[in-house]
């Protein structure tokens, strides 16, 4: 049976698509059966990892026009990697949720039982709000990572969160895990970066974690390559954000 962990706060622009693909990377890299659902309407995580449009999207199969195995495609560019597709082919994705997924918010829940035999960890990386789409991924999930940046403003956006997911989980009776948070673009040496940290640190409620700048992440993405993988003259990612990734992966999947 899969675990299924979203990656999700309603601000944008934290690195919900970075760390998530990251994160499905380093888990196939370690050999385990993974599967990305690009539940964003822009289509980011699935422009990251394929050249091509696919012939089906997440939105044809929830719609009936396909079954789901036939919109999962390989990511050939890393064995053991495999996505369900967005590609914001018209905007059909965003068109479902805004007029259809009322009367369905279990579909993601039904559509990932289907799968959760053929993969072992499932990764969804949502988009910033926080509409019927997200809240129907977020009750599909055993577990929500927040990403945020080191700025006050995501403090401010986690705190609107929690007091959502509480009200989510309360109507829609879900058990869905929250207690872990990965600050990203990371820097030690700015004092700011370091007391969001302390402050996350400090409440108490969260296991906190830090991934450092680390502009290869962007070169990766524009080359549709594997970030672990990827070299740009000689170089990969920092030792530190190797070192982020791999404790990030045995906390989430293995805990």
């Amino acid at each position: 049976m899969a675990k299924t962990v979203a990656f999700h706060l309603q601000k944008g622009g934290v690195g919900k698509t970075t760390i998530s693909g990251a994160l499905a990377c380093q888990s196939a890299l370690n050999g385990h059966e993974t599967l990305i659902i690009d539940c964003d309407p822009q289509g980011n995580l699935s422009s990251w990892f394929l050249t091509d449009p696919p012939k089906y999207e997440l939105a044809d199969v929830l719609q009936g026009r396909c079954f789901v195995l036939d919109a999962i495609l390989p990511v050939r560019s890393l064995e053991h990697l495999s996505i369900l597709p967005t590609f914001g082919i018209g905007g059909t994705l965003k068109i479902y949720s805004e007029t259809k997924l009322a009367d369905e918010p279990y579909v993601l829940e039904d559509l990932i039982k289907e799968v959760s035999d053929k993969f072992e960890h499932i990764v969804l990386d949502l988009s910033p709000g926080l509409g019927r789409l997200e809240r129907s991924c977020l009750i599909a999930s055993d577990e929500i990572v927040t990403p945020m940046t080191p700025e006050v403003f995501s403090l401010d956006g986690l705190e609107i969160f929690i007091d959502e997911l509480a009200k989510l989980k309360k109507n829609m009776r879900s058990n869905v895990k929250h207690n872990k948070i990965i600050i990203n673009s990371f820097d030690e040496r700015i004092r700011q970066h370091r007391d969001i940290y302390n402050a996350a640190v400090s409440s108490g409620r969260f296991k906190v974690f830090k991934i450092p700048v680390d502009p290869l992440f962007r070169k990766a993405q524009e080359t549709n390559k594997v970030p672990q993988l990827y070299k740009v003259r000689g170089r990969g990612l920092k030792n530190g954000t190797v070192q982020a990734l791999t404790e990030l992966d045995l906390n989430i999947w293995r805990n």
